[in-house]
Protein backbone atom coordinates (compact mmCIF):
# COMPACT_ATOMS: atom_id res chain seq x y z
CA UNK A 1 0.00 0.00 0.00
CA UNK A 2 2.84 2.42 0.83
CA UNK A 3 4.50 1.75 -2.51
CA UNK A 4 1.23 2.42 -4.34
CA UNK A 5 0.80 5.76 -2.58
CA UNK A 6 4.39 6.76 -3.33
CA UNK A 7 3.97 5.89 -7.01
CA UNK A 8 0.73 7.87 -7.16
CA UNK A 9 2.59 10.93 -5.84
CA UNK A 10 5.39 10.51 -8.40
CA UNK A 11 2.81 10.04 -11.17
CA UNK A 12 1.37 13.44 -10.27
CA UNK A 13 4.83 14.91 -10.82
CA UNK A 14 4.97 13.23 -14.25
CA UNK A 15 1.48 14.32 -15.27
CA UNK A 16 2.32 17.96 -16.21
CA UNK A 17 4.84 16.73 -18.78
CA UNK A 18 2.17 14.66 -20.51
CA UNK A 19 -0.34 17.53 -20.38
CA UNK A 20 2.18 19.83 -22.07
CA UNK A 21 2.32 17.37 -24.99
CA UNK A 22 -1.35 18.08 -25.74
CA UNK A 23 -4.49 15.98 -25.64
CA UNK A 24 -3.71 13.88 -28.67
CA UNK A 25 -3.76 10.09 -28.78
CA UNK A 26 0.01 9.57 -28.43
CA UNK A 27 0.51 11.29 -25.01
CA UNK A 28 -2.64 9.67 -23.59
CA UNK A 29 -1.64 6.22 -24.79
CA UNK A 30 1.94 6.79 -23.57
CA UNK A 31 0.64 7.77 -20.12
CA UNK A 32 -1.62 4.70 -19.92
CA UNK A 33 1.23 2.47 -21.13
CA UNK A 34 3.57 3.91 -18.49
CA UNK A 35 0.98 3.30 -15.75
CA UNK A 36 0.34 -0.25 -16.99
CA UNK A 37 4.06 -1.08 -17.22
CA UNK A 38 4.77 0.34 -13.75
CA UNK A 39 1.88 -1.63 -12.25
CA UNK A 40 3.04 -4.83 -13.97
CA UNK A 41 6.59 -4.34 -12.67
CA UNK A 42 5.26 -3.90 -9.14
CA UNK A 43 3.12 -7.03 -9.53
CA UNK A 44 6.11 -9.03 -10.79
CA UNK A 45 8.57 -7.44 -8.36
CA UNK A 46 11.77 -9.43 -7.83
CA UNK A 47 11.42 -11.44 -11.04
CA UNK A 48 13.57 -11.20 -14.12
CA UNK A 49 10.55 -10.48 -16.33
CA UNK A 50 9.95 -7.28 -14.34
CA UNK A 51 13.49 -6.12 -15.02
CA UNK A 52 13.11 -6.87 -18.73
CA UNK A 53 9.89 -4.83 -18.88
CA UNK A 54 11.59 -1.87 -17.19
CA UNK A 55 14.49 -2.01 -19.63
CA UNK A 56 12.15 -2.20 -22.62
CA UNK A 57 10.07 0.70 -21.29
CA UNK A 58 13.25 2.72 -20.84
CA UNK A 59 14.43 1.86 -24.35
CA UNK A 60 10.99 2.76 -25.79
CA UNK A 61 11.61 6.36 -24.77
CA UNK A 62 13.83 6.63 -27.85
CA UNK A 63 10.90 5.60 -30.06
CA UNK A 64 8.15 7.48 -28.21
CA UNK A 65 9.87 10.58 -26.74
CA UNK A 66 6.82 11.60 -24.68
CA UNK A 67 7.43 8.46 -22.56
CA UNK A 68 10.40 10.36 -21.09
CA UNK A 69 7.84 12.25 -19.01
CA UNK A 70 7.30 8.95 -17.12
CA UNK A 71 11.04 8.52 -16.46
CA UNK A 72 10.70 9.41 -12.71
CA UNK A 73 8.12 6.62 -12.43
CA UNK A 74 10.45 4.16 -14.18
CA UNK A 75 13.38 5.29 -12.01
CA UNK A 76 11.31 4.72 -8.85
CA UNK A 77 10.55 1.14 -9.94
CA UNK A 78 14.19 0.55 -10.90
CA UNK A 79 15.40 1.77 -7.51
CA UNK A 80 12.84 -0.41 -5.68
CA UNK A 81 14.11 -3.37 -7.69
CA UNK A 82 17.70 -2.36 -6.84
CA UNK A 83 18.45 -2.21 -10.58
CA UNK A 84 18.87 1.55 -11.21
CA UNK A 85 20.85 0.93 -14.41
CA UNK A 86 17.69 -0.34 -16.14
CA UNK A 87 16.71 3.29 -16.90
CA UNK A 88 20.04 4.21 -18.53
CA UNK A 89 18.61 3.94 -22.09
CA UNK A 90 15.95 6.52 -21.19
CA UNK A 91 18.54 8.82 -19.62
CA UNK A 92 20.43 8.76 -22.91
CA UNK A 93 17.33 10.18 -24.64
CA UNK A 94 16.58 12.78 -21.92
CA UNK A 95 17.94 15.64 -24.03
CA UNK A 96 15.61 14.75 -26.93
CA UNK A 97 14.78 17.90 -28.92
CA UNK A 98 11.18 16.66 -29.34
CA UNK A 99 10.54 17.64 -25.68
CA UNK A 100 10.07 21.23 -24.68
CA UNK A 101 12.21 22.90 -22.06
CA UNK A 102 9.26 22.87 -19.66
CA UNK A 103 8.83 19.11 -20.13
CA UNK A 104 12.54 18.50 -19.54
CA UNK A 105 12.34 20.60 -16.36
CA UNK A 106 9.37 18.51 -15.19
CA UNK A 107 11.29 15.30 -15.88
CA UNK A 108 14.42 16.53 -14.08
CA UNK A 109 12.34 17.76 -11.14
CA UNK A 110 10.58 14.42 -10.95
CA UNK A 111 13.91 12.57 -11.07
CA UNK A 112 15.34 14.72 -8.28
CA UNK A 113 12.28 14.26 -6.09
CA UNK A 114 12.30 10.50 -6.77
CA UNK A 115 15.97 10.20 -5.80
CA UNK A 116 15.49 12.22 -2.59
CA UNK A 117 12.31 10.34 -1.76
CA UNK A 118 13.92 6.95 -2.33
CA UNK A 119 16.92 7.95 -0.22
CA UNK A 120 14.65 8.97 2.64
CA UNK A 121 12.57 5.82 2.32
CA UNK A 122 15.70 3.65 2.25
CA UNK A 123 16.97 5.36 5.39
CA UNK A 124 13.60 4.93 7.06
CA UNK A 125 13.45 1.25 6.12
CA UNK A 126 16.97 0.78 7.45
CA UNK A 127 15.97 2.42 10.75
CA UNK A 128 12.82 0.31 10.94
CA UNK A 129 14.87 -2.81 10.26
CA UNK A 130 17.34 -1.84 12.97
CA UNK A 131 14.53 -1.15 15.44
CA UNK A 132 12.89 -4.46 14.53
CA UNK A 133 16.16 -6.31 15.12
CA UNK A 134 16.61 -4.44 18.39
CA UNK A 135 13.06 -5.27 19.44
CA UNK A 136 13.55 -8.94 18.57
CA UNK A 137 16.80 -8.97 20.54
CA UNK A 138 15.13 -7.38 23.57
CA UNK A 139 12.23 -9.84 23.32
CA UNK A 140 14.66 -12.76 23.17
CA UNK A 141 16.59 -11.40 26.17
CA UNK A 142 13.34 -10.99 28.10
CA UNK A 143 12.37 -14.58 27.31
CA UNK A 144 15.79 -15.78 28.42
CA UNK A 145 15.52 -13.72 31.59
CA UNK A 146 12.04 -15.10 32.29
CA UNK A 147 13.35 -18.64 31.77
CA UNK A 148 16.30 -17.96 34.10
CA UNK A 149 13.96 -16.51 36.71
CA UNK A 150 11.74 -19.57 36.39
CA UNK A 151 14.72 -21.88 36.91
CA UNK A 152 15.85 -19.76 39.85
CA UNK A 153 12.42 -19.94 41.48
CA UNK A 154 12.31 -23.70 40.90
CA UNK A 155 15.76 -24.06 42.45
CA UNK A 156 14.67 -21.95 45.44
CA UNK A 157 11.50 -24.01 45.83
CA UNK A 158 13.57 -27.17 45.61
CA UNK A 159 15.94 -25.89 48.30
CA UNK A 160 13.01 -25.02 50.53
CA UNK A 161 11.52 -28.46 49.90
CA UNK A 162 14.80 -30.20 50.74
CA UNK A 163 15.21 -28.07 53.86
CA UNK A 164 11.65 -28.95 54.90
CA UNK A 165 12.33 -32.67 54.43
CA UNK A 166 15.54 -32.43 56.44
CA UNK A 167 13.72 -30.61 59.23
CA UNK A 168 11.00 -33.27 59.27
CA UNK A 169 13.66 -35.93 59.51
CA UNK A 170 15.34 -34.08 62.36
CA UNK A 171 12.05 -33.69 64.24
CA UNK A 172 11.21 -37.36 63.75
CA UNK A 173 14.65 -38.34 65.02
CA UNK A 174 14.36 -36.04 68.04
CA UNK A 175 10.95 -37.41 68.93
CA UNK A 176 12.14 -40.99 68.52
CA UNK A 177 15.37 -40.52 70.46
CA UNK A 178 14.04 -38.37 73.29
CA UNK A 179 10.30 -38.53 73.78
CA UNK A 180 10.04 -42.11 72.53
CA UNK A 181 12.71 -43.36 74.91
CA UNK A 182 11.20 -41.48 77.85
CA UNK A 183 7.76 -42.92 77.12
CA UNK A 184 9.22 -46.41 76.79
CA UNK A 185 10.94 -46.00 80.13
CA UNK A 186 7.70 -44.73 81.72
CA UNK A 187 5.75 -47.70 80.34
CA UNK A 188 8.32 -50.13 81.74
CA UNK A 189 8.26 -48.39 85.11
CA UNK A 190 4.46 -48.47 85.16
CA UNK A 191 4.46 -52.17 84.33
CA UNK A 192 6.91 -52.84 87.15
CA UNK A 193 4.77 -50.75 89.46
CA UNK A 194 1.73 -52.85 88.52
CA UNK A 195 3.57 -56.03 89.49
CA UNK A 196 4.85 -54.64 92.78
CA UNK A 197 1.64 -52.90 93.82
CA UNK A 198 -0.37 -54.60 96.59
CA UNK A 199 -2.85 -51.81 97.18
CA UNK A 200 -6.15 -52.69 95.51
CA UNK A 201 -7.18 -49.02 95.37
CA UNK A 202 -4.18 -48.20 93.16
CA UNK A 203 -4.56 -51.01 90.63
CA UNK A 204 -7.15 -49.25 88.50
CA UNK A 205 -5.34 -45.85 88.42
CA UNK A 206 -2.06 -47.58 87.55
CA UNK A 207 -3.79 -49.56 84.78
CA UNK A 208 -5.31 -46.35 83.39
CA UNK A 209 -1.91 -44.65 83.55
CA UNK A 210 -0.32 -47.54 81.62
CA UNK A 211 -3.11 -47.44 79.03
CA UNK A 212 -2.57 -43.70 78.62
CA UNK A 213 1.16 -44.15 78.18
CA UNK A 214 0.60 -46.97 75.69
CA UNK A 215 -1.77 -44.73 73.73
CA UNK A 216 0.75 -41.90 73.80
CA UNK A 217 3.48 -44.25 72.61
CA UNK A 218 1.30 -45.47 69.74
CA UNK A 219 0.52 -41.89 68.77
CA UNK A 220 4.21 -40.96 68.90
CA UNK A 221 5.12 -43.93 66.73
CA UNK A 222 2.49 -43.00 64.13
CA UNK A 223 3.65 -39.38 64.09
CA UNK A 224 7.30 -40.37 63.70
CA UNK A 225 6.34 -42.86 60.99
CA UNK A 226 4.37 -40.22 59.08
CA UNK A 227 7.14 -37.65 59.40
CA UNK A 228 9.69 -40.17 58.19
CA UNK A 229 7.48 -41.16 55.23
CA UNK A 230 7.03 -37.51 54.21
CA UNK A 231 10.75 -36.82 54.55
CA UNK A 232 11.55 -39.25 51.71
CA UNK A 233 11.15 -37.58 48.31
CA UNK A 234 11.02 -40.66 46.07
CA UNK A 235 11.09 -38.74 42.81
CA UNK A 236 14.17 -36.83 43.90
CA UNK A 237 15.85 -40.02 45.10
CA UNK A 238 15.19 -41.81 41.79
CA UNK A 239 16.35 -38.80 39.78
CA UNK A 240 19.58 -38.63 41.75
CA UNK A 241 20.14 -42.33 41.03
CA UNK A 242 19.54 -41.72 37.32
CA UNK A 243 21.90 -38.73 37.29
CA UNK A 244 24.62 -40.73 39.02
CA UNK A 245 24.64 -43.54 36.45
CA UNK A 246 27.89 -44.28 34.63
CA UNK A 247 28.56 -41.94 31.69
CA UNK A 248 28.33 -44.92 29.36
CA UNK A 249 24.57 -44.93 29.94
CA UNK A 250 21.78 -42.46 29.45
CA UNK A 251 19.33 -42.98 32.32
CA UNK A 252 15.82 -41.59 31.73
CA UNK A 253 13.25 -41.32 34.53
CA UNK A 254 9.48 -41.15 33.99
CA UNK A 255 7.66 -40.50 37.27
CA UNK A 256 3.87 -40.32 37.29
CA UNK A 257 2.61 -40.52 40.87
CA UNK A 258 0.28 -37.99 42.45
CA UNK A 259 -0.89 -39.70 45.62
CA UNK A 260 0.87 -40.23 48.94
CA UNK A 261 3.16 -43.26 49.15
CA UNK A 262 4.05 -45.00 52.37
CA UNK A 263 7.65 -45.03 53.51
CA UNK A 264 8.07 -48.79 53.15
CA UNK A 265 6.97 -48.68 49.52
CA UNK A 266 9.31 -45.76 48.84
CA UNK A 267 12.22 -47.68 50.34
CA UNK A 268 11.26 -50.83 48.40
CA UNK A 269 11.12 -49.00 45.04
CA UNK A 270 14.33 -47.06 45.71
CA UNK A 271 16.16 -50.26 46.71
CA UNK A 272 15.02 -52.19 43.64
CA UNK A 273 15.91 -49.33 41.29
CA UNK A 274 19.35 -49.01 42.87
CA UNK A 275 19.98 -52.75 42.55
CA UNK A 276 18.62 -52.84 38.98
CA UNK A 277 20.79 -49.94 37.85
CA UNK A 278 23.84 -51.55 39.46
CA UNK A 279 23.17 -54.83 37.60
CA UNK A 280 22.65 -53.03 34.30
CA UNK A 281 25.93 -51.12 34.65
CA UNK A 282 27.79 -54.35 35.48
CA UNK A 283 26.29 -56.71 32.93
CA UNK A 284 24.57 -54.78 30.13
CA UNK A 285 26.35 -53.81 26.91
CA UNK A 286 23.70 -51.18 26.08
CA UNK A 287 23.78 -47.43 26.50
CA UNK A 288 20.33 -46.56 27.87
CA UNK A 289 18.38 -47.35 31.06
CA UNK A 290 14.69 -46.49 31.35
CA UNK A 291 13.12 -46.09 34.79
CA UNK A 292 9.32 -45.79 34.75
CA UNK A 293 7.27 -45.53 37.96
CA UNK A 294 3.51 -45.02 37.62
CA UNK A 295 0.49 -44.96 39.87
CA UNK A 296 -2.68 -46.83 38.87
CA UNK A 297 -6.05 -46.88 40.69
CA UNK A 298 -5.27 -50.12 42.53
CA UNK A 299 -1.51 -50.54 42.40
CA UNK A 300 1.92 -49.01 41.73
CA UNK A 301 3.99 -50.15 38.77
CA UNK A 302 7.76 -50.02 38.27
CA UNK A 303 9.51 -50.85 35.01
CA UNK A 304 13.28 -50.80 34.74
CA UNK A 305 14.95 -51.94 31.53
CA UNK A 306 18.12 -51.48 29.53
CA UNK A 307 18.77 -51.82 25.81
CA UNK A 308 21.63 -54.30 26.01
CA UNK A 309 21.95 -56.88 23.22
CA UNK A 310 22.18 -60.62 23.78
CA UNK A 311 22.23 -63.55 21.42
CA UNK A 312 19.16 -65.75 21.20
CA UNK A 313 21.06 -68.58 22.89
CA UNK A 314 22.05 -66.39 25.84
CA UNK A 315 18.50 -65.07 26.14
CA UNK A 316 17.09 -68.59 26.35
CA UNK A 317 19.70 -69.58 28.93
CA UNK A 318 19.04 -66.56 31.15
CA UNK A 319 15.25 -66.92 30.96
CA UNK A 320 15.52 -70.62 31.75
CA UNK A 321 17.59 -69.80 34.83
CA UNK A 322 15.14 -67.08 35.89
CA UNK A 323 12.09 -69.28 35.42
CA UNK A 324 13.65 -72.11 37.41
CA UNK A 325 14.38 -69.80 40.32
CA UNK A 326 18.07 -70.71 40.36
CA UNK A 327 19.16 -67.14 39.80
CA UNK A 328 17.70 -66.06 43.13
CA UNK A 329 18.68 -69.26 44.94
CA UNK A 330 22.34 -69.42 44.09
CA UNK A 331 24.59 -66.58 43.12
CA UNK A 332 21.86 -64.08 42.27
CA UNK A 333 22.04 -62.11 45.51
CA UNK A 334 20.83 -58.92 43.81
CA UNK A 335 17.76 -60.63 42.35
CA UNK A 336 17.03 -62.31 45.67
CA UNK A 337 17.23 -58.97 47.46
CA UNK A 338 14.81 -57.45 44.99
CA UNK A 339 12.39 -60.36 45.46
CA UNK A 340 12.60 -59.96 49.25
CA UNK A 341 11.92 -56.25 49.00
CA UNK A 342 8.90 -56.80 46.76
CA UNK A 343 7.55 -59.52 49.04
CA UNK A 344 7.91 -57.26 52.11
CA UNK A 345 5.29 -54.84 50.71
CA UNK A 346 3.05 -57.51 49.19
CA UNK A 347 4.31 -56.86 45.68
CA UNK A 348 5.22 -59.10 42.76
CA UNK A 349 8.42 -58.78 40.74
CA UNK A 350 9.43 -60.51 37.52
CA UNK A 351 12.63 -60.54 35.47
CA UNK A 352 12.82 -61.03 31.73
CA UNK A 353 15.72 -61.10 29.27
CA UNK A 354 15.35 -60.54 25.54
CA UNK A 355 17.50 -59.67 22.57
CA UNK A 356 16.56 -56.03 23.23
CA UNK A 357 17.74 -55.99 26.85
CA UNK A 358 16.91 -56.97 30.43
CA UNK A 359 13.62 -55.95 32.07
CA UNK A 360 12.52 -55.76 35.71
CA UNK A 361 8.77 -55.43 36.26
CA UNK A 362 7.33 -54.72 39.72
CA UNK A 363 3.71 -54.26 40.85
CA UNK A 364 2.73 -53.25 44.38
CA UNK A 365 -0.94 -53.28 45.36
CA UNK A 366 -2.30 -50.29 47.25
CA UNK A 367 -3.34 -50.89 50.79
CA UNK A 368 -6.55 -49.48 52.17
CA UNK A 369 -6.14 -46.90 54.90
Amino acid sequence: MNRLLEKSAILLLCLPGFLMAGFTAVPVLALLAAIFLSGTVQLLSGRRIAWILLFLASAACGVVPVLLCALPLFLYDALREERWWLVLPAVAFAANPDLSAQQIICVLTGLAVTLIWQQRVAGLEKSVGHLTTLHDGITEKNLQLAEQNKRLFEAQDNEVHVATLKERNRIAREIHDNVGHMLTRSILQTGALQILNRDESLKEPIAELKATLDGAMTSIRESVHDLHDDSIDLKRVLQEMADAVDNRFEAVLQYDVSGRITGEIKLCVAGIVKEGISNAVKHSNGDRIDIIFREHPGFYQLLLEDNGHMSEKDVDAVNATLSSGKASQSGGIGLRNMEDRARSVGGNITFNASEKGFRIFLTIPKREG
